[in-house]
């Protein structure tokens, strides 16, 4: 039988992350388990790749924030390019309720030295080609906030966890967490058990199923969500002269929250997506096509381009929905099981910190961090406000 030091359960960014940190660490022998032939191909792989300051929740703000600036250093830290465009979210408001929210929001942001702006529905517009700001009462913008890569973040901290030591298998699925007197002993998979006092779970929407592996209930539901690539017709971009305005030409990520509506330029298509109301758990991957109609009827409010657009691609991926939408980042409740997962939506653009905070944990060390709205333990207790700001 095979021994690691460390265990991770999940080949995403929040796997390759915390494996990055690890070994730079010097945490010893490492090793990452992934169920696909490739790393990053589960959520990771079917997101938006949107990255935000934009939240209400203060621990969410801090990973982001320390994030972002690790994406803008990618290269120079991590060793790999990514693709990083910091061209701003734009979140549209068009209910009362929603405009103090923010405001509450953007108060929280600025005071933590986040340069936010809150602007009218006319000059949201101004700002985004194409866009019809009817009934949008309010809006806020963060010129920092952006798109980048998953499959690069991804690939670039796995590949430098690599060069220290870090060992990957891939096709290969935990099936089972053996404890023994409350403490992680070994995890069995289909190529073989290994040896291991510690396992982290980073399995995204499947990381409750992991959990339950070892005993442990965590409440994460996975939650389908599509996403749908545009262009003004067959074999043309709206970078044409002959669609020139109709669409912003940056990448800006514009928000409509109420509806939870939302699109960016990706290349010469439009990527959009909403949230399905009627969406139940479940891990089901397939194209909801009856779905699209109900997309389209907003989106066509909110940027008319769509209305006569042709859908040229469209995939479908799962959040993984805890009741606060907060994350799960520390100790399972078992000597040696640890869990970063239940990002609601949001984890690849905190993955960075995420991990680094993970690291620091598990070896003992400071991680200069409050993660008690993150910790296992608050499910116990009920209720909390958690993230406010989930599309």
């Amino acid at each position: 039988m095979d021994s690691a030091d460390i265990v991770i359960v999940g080949g995403g960014c929040m796997g390759a992350a915390t494996a990055y940190y690890l070994t730079q660490l010097g945490a010893g022998s490492v090793v990452l388990i992934e169920r696909d032939t490739q790393l990053g191909t589960g959520s990771t792989g079917r997101n938006a790749g949107g990255v935000r300051h934009q939240f209400s929740d203060p621990a969410n703000i801090a990973l982001s924030r320390e994030s972002i600036a690790l994406f803008e250093r990618f290269e120079d830290v991590v060793g790999s390019p990514i693709d990083f465009w910091q061209d701003g979210y734009l979140f549209l408001l068009s209910s009362e309720a929603s405009a103090a929210r923010f405001r509450e929001s953007v108060t929280l942001q600025r005071s933590l030295g986040l340069d936010v702006a809150w602007l009218t529905g006319d000059e949201a517009a101004r700002m985004t080609p194409g866009l019809d700001a009817e009934g949008v009462i309010a809006a806020t913008f963060c010129a920092k906030d952006g798109i980048t890569d998953p499959n690069g973040v991804t690939m670039g901290f796995a590949k430098a966890a690599q060069a220290r030591g870090l060992t990957i298998r891939r096709d290969t699925e935990v099936t089972g967490i053996d404890v023994d007197g409350g403490r992680i002993t070994r995890v069995r998979t289909s190529r073989g058990d290994i040896a291991t006092g510690t396992v982290v779970n980073a399995a995204g929407p499947w990381a409750g199923r992991v959990a339950a592996l070892a005993g442990v209930t965590l409440p994460i539901t996975p939650e389908r969500r599509h996403i749908f690539i545009a262009h003004p017709e067959a074999g043309a971009g709206w970078d044409d002269p002959r669609f020139a305005g109709r669409t912003p030409a940056s990448r800006l990520m514009v928000i409509d929250f109420d509806t939870t509506f939302y699109f960016h330029r990706e290349g010469a298509g439009l990527l959009f997506g909403m949230g399905d109301p009627s969406e139940r758990p479940g891990f089901d991957l397939t194209v909801k096509w009856d779905f699209l109609p109900a997309v389209t009827e907003v989106a066509a409010r909110r940027l008319p381009a769509l209305v006569d657009a042709a859908v040229t691609h469209a995939w479908a991926g799962l959040y993984e929905m805890t009741p606060d939408h907060n994350p799960v980042i520390g100790p399972l409740g078992l000597d040696g099981f640890y869990g970063i997962a239940g990002f609601s939506g949001h984890g690849f653009q905190q993955a960075p910190a995420a991990g680094r905070v993970l690291a620091d944990v598990m070896l003992g060390r400071d991680p200069r961090f409050n993660l008690a709205p993150f910790a296992f333990s608050r499910f116990a207790a009920g209720p909390a406000s958690g993230e406010h700001n989930i599309v």
